[in-house]
Order: structure tokens, then sequence, then C-alpha cells
């Protein structure tokens, strides 16, 4: 695995360094924004680590700037800011996860394998096994590729995908926002519960139009996948 780690603490790069070199992870380390933008460009990467505060350029602000070049690549946020509102700016720019300082190694190593955790184990099967489909999706697991009426769906983020696989596979059952942490994101996810609504309205902005709707919000509760056909004006 190949990891870019973007922070400026060089007491923190030494112990991811030291961390990563223990498990067999390629870790490389640049110190500011600008720098640690040069390094994505330059090689394809596993996944990114952006501090939240960085000088040059930003973590929130390199993190939106990797999103817009439509790069899919899973990216953990650290960040010394805990409250829910900062948390949903960098969900909104495109992370996947984030950690909040001080944390452990084996806490970051977690949160890593969380997100870069790809479904499909190493047995024989026929490919039709791989397939989850729907009225009008189909998602191979393994390659982790979306077809919403034949097109493909790129640009998804691995929690995007996580989140509209798990609900595909569970057509028309209402979901709570913290069941939906629960299943997509995991019992060691402690981000609070708007970070499924960032979600949503992501994959509503990536796939649905305004003649259909297909993730449902269900008021009080929480939201459900059903495809239905589009109502006429007159409804």
């Amino acid at each position: 695995m190949k990891i870019l780690v973007v922070e400026d603490n060089a007491s923190v790069r030494s112990m991811l360094d030291m961390f990563f070199s223990k498990e067999g992870i390629t870790g490389t380390f640049a110190e500011d924004g600008l720098k640690g933008y040069e390094l994505y460009k330059k090689e394809a990467w596993d996944l990114l680590i952006l501090d939240w505060m960085l000088p040059g350029m930003d973590g929130v602000t390199l993190c939106r700037k990797i999103r817009e070049e439509k790069s899919t690549v899973p990216i953990i946020m650290l960040t010394a800011k805990d409250s829910e509102s900062e948390q949903v700016i960098g969900f909104e720019m495109g992370a996947d996860d984030y950690v909040t300082k001080p944390f452990s190694p084996l806490a970051l190593m977690a949160r890593i394998r969380a997100v870069t955790r790809r479904t499909g184990a190493g047995v024989e099967e026929t490919q039709d096994a791989h397939l989850t489909t729907s009225r009008y999706f189909k998602i191979n697991d393994r390659t982790r590729e979306v077809f919403y009426k034949d097109t493909p769906v790129l640009h998804l983020t691995p929690k995007e995908f996580d989140l509209l696989h798990f609900l595909i596979k569970n057509p028309r059952q209402v979901f709570t926002r913290e069941q939906l942490l629960e299943q997509v994101w995991g019992y060691q996810f402690y981000g609070d519960e708007r970070t499924v609504d960032v979600h949503i309205k992501r994959l509503r902005k990536k796939i649905e139009s305004e003649e259909n709707t297909i993730f449902h919000t269900v008021w009080g509760v929480g939201y459900k996948f059903e495809e239905m056909e589009a109502l006429s004006h007159e409804d």
C-alpha cells in the first residue's frame, strides 16, 4: 500500500513513518500543502492522509482541489478540530473519514483499513456472483464499478460507493442515520450523524435528476432507497 501523508508536524510524520514500516506500508511525506499536491500529481496513491491545518495550502483546500479533479482516491483528514460543523466541512469537500488529534497509530490503522477495504475474497466465483443489480443499477462488487441505466457512474468516493451499495442491497428499507453509520462506516466511526446527510446529498447530485428520485428522505427517521417511475406533473 502506498500512502501519501501531508502533515507539517515532524513528530507526527516520524511516528507514522516508523509505524508504516512495521505494517509494510510505503509512506511518503510532505510538510506543506503545496508540496503535497505536487507529490499527489506525480504518482498513483492508495490513500491520502491530510492534516487540516497546513502551510502553503490547508488540508481542506487540498482535499477540495483533488476532488475537483475527479479523483476517487480515499482521503482521511487529520484534525485537532472536533466541532460538528468543521467535520461536516471536511466531508463536504470530499474526505472519506477523519481522525482527531491526538490519536494512536492503531486507531489510524483501523480507519485506513476501513476506507480502503475492497469487497471480494480470493476464491473462484462466477462473474455474476460479484454483481449487485436493481431496476436501474448494476454494481460490480469486485471492481467497484457502478452503472446506472447502463451508463457508468464515475468519480464516486469509497464511502459514497459503500453507502450506495448498502442501500441498493436493502431496497425500500428505512434506515436511521445511526444505523447507516454503523453499517457503512463501522462501529469504530465516531462521527456525527450529519455525515450521512452529506454523503446522501453528494449521491443525489451525482446520480439523481429532477425526474428521478431514488434516495428518499423519511422525515423523522432517516433514508431509504427505492426506484420509482417518475411522477407526472399532474401528480
